[in-house]
């Protein structure tokens, strides 16, 4: 007879804790994600002409360009900004992140994964 076969279902010892944890820290990851969802970033550039708004998990939510802004700036001016302005959120939606998701990807070692 094969090894095991007759084992009771659910499994015992150490498997079933591993399993415990696997379905702890994806119930973490979940609620992390969740929150990263609802949580905002801001970043400006131009001193604060143009504004960009971006949830934790990288969706932009709003651009807000000062009137005053338009006057004097050019395209390729404008451009500029707007890609410095979504370039910071990216990376301060990138930090936050990483300030939530870390440490439950540090446990994933304790499970020896």
């Amino acid at each position: 007879m094969a090894k095991g076969f007759n084992r009771p279902a659910g499994g015992s010892g150490m498997g079933g804790g591993m399993m415990q944890q696997i379905r702890k820290m994806q119930e973490q990851l979940a609620a992390a994600q969740a929150q990263l969802a609802e949580e905002t970033v801001t970043a400006t550039a131009g001193g604060g002409a143009l504004k960009v708004t971006m949830t934790g998990d990288q969706h932009c939510k709003a651009v807000e360009i000062d009137p005053d802004l338009l006057k004097d700036a050019d395209a390729e001016m404008l451009q500029d900004l707007v890609v410095t302005a979504v370039n910071l959120a990216l990376d301060k939606a990138r930090q936050r992140s990483e300030e939530l998701l870390g440490p439950l990807a540090g446990g994933l070692s304790g499970l020896g994964l």
